[in-house]
């Protein structure tokens, strides 16, 4: 059900005019670059953005979801039939106060470690290689390097897009877990803070410089992908046993496992979703035939299936 769109894109308007999109492509708001439209985008920019935004959601029964960055996203090849949020450069700021540094939940993850480093503090150099947002690094609990997100949150800021509002959260308080955290699916993550420790400059630039280099190294960034395609299993690596059962270079239509990293699925010109899709349960059904593991998508669907 997509509700009431006239009345939600009406709303939205009321507040923030001709910013409502209608239509609108959502290939290029991710990094597999492929996807259908979604029915209704807004990037807010403040609170009132926001505020309209949950009036719509409620009042017209759409269903919403928000982007940040785009990787670890897969948009289905019919769209989004209901409202599409991606916060806006109003919510894209830093601030520090001793060790601690706040951002806005649309600050890119890799800007902010070169904010702690320009401030001497340790502890975010992990986040220099991951392509994603504040806002959504804090949700999945996005790690690289040895590090992940729940080392080194201290608050996290939420708007309720169900009618709650504003509201703040502890580290203790936000359920942190492997690539997951209890965060209510209503809110959306506009800011957090993060508590870092005095280093040596020197040294957390040499550790960005690692970690850059091993993404290079290791990932095919120059190709479209969405990340890692699947979670860890307890005690094993998802790209170990993709890579055991011959998967490397499988392909459906556009989409193919990239022969660099084994849990990544790159994207050719004219790839669809549903070519990602079933990849995805080939390679599932494969590993679990061989395996008795059923791997888990970490790359989240948003939008209808066509098949």
């Amino acid at each position: 059900m997509s509700g009431d769109l006239a009345l939600a894109r009406d709303i939205l308007r009321s507040s923030s005019g001709e910013r409502v999109r209608e239509g609108f492509p959502m290939a290029s708001l991710t990094t597999f670059r492929i996807g259908g439209a979604a029915a209704l985008f807004l990037e807010p920019e403040d609170e009132r953005d926001l505020e309209a935004a949950a009036d719509a959601i409620v009042r017209a029964a759409i269903p919403f979801v928000v982007l940040g960055k785009g990787s670890n996203v897969l948009v289905a090849d019919a769209g989004f039939p209901g409202l599409v949020l991606r916060l806006g450069r109003g919510f894209r700021w830093t601030a520090r106060a001793g060790d601690v540094v706040q951002a806005g939940g649309a600050m890119p993850l890799p800007a902010l470690a070169g904010v702690a480093l320009h401030h001497g503090l340790a502890g975010l150099a992990f986040a220099v290689a991951i392509p994603a947002s504040l806002g959504g690094a804090v949700r999945m609990n996005a790690g690289a390097h040895g590090g992940q997100m729940s080392d080194v949150v201290e608050e996290v800021e939420l708007f309720d897009l169900r009618g709650g509002g504003r509201s703040v959260r502890a580290r203790a308080d936000v359920g942190f877990g492997y690539r997951h955290t209890d965060l209510p699916a209503d809110a959306i993550v506009i800011g957090a803070s993060v508590h870092l420790q005095p280093g040596d400059p020197a040294a957390i630039r040499s550790d960005m410089d690692d970690a850059r280099r091993w993404r290079r190294e290791t990932q095919p960034i120059a190709e479209p992908n969405c990340g890692s395609v699947f979670t860890n299993p307890p005690g094993a690596h998802a790209a170990a046993l993709i890579e055991v059962a011959g998967l490397k270079g499988a392909r459906v239509g556009g989409a193919s496992v990239s022969m660099k990293h084994a849990n990544f699925i790159v994207t050719d010109p004219g790839a669809t979703a549903a070519d990602v899709e079933g990849l995805i349960r080939i390679i599932q059904d494969r590993i679990e035939s061989d395996t008795g593991i059923r791997l888990q998508p970490e790359v989240r669907v948003v939008g209808r299936s066509d098949g």
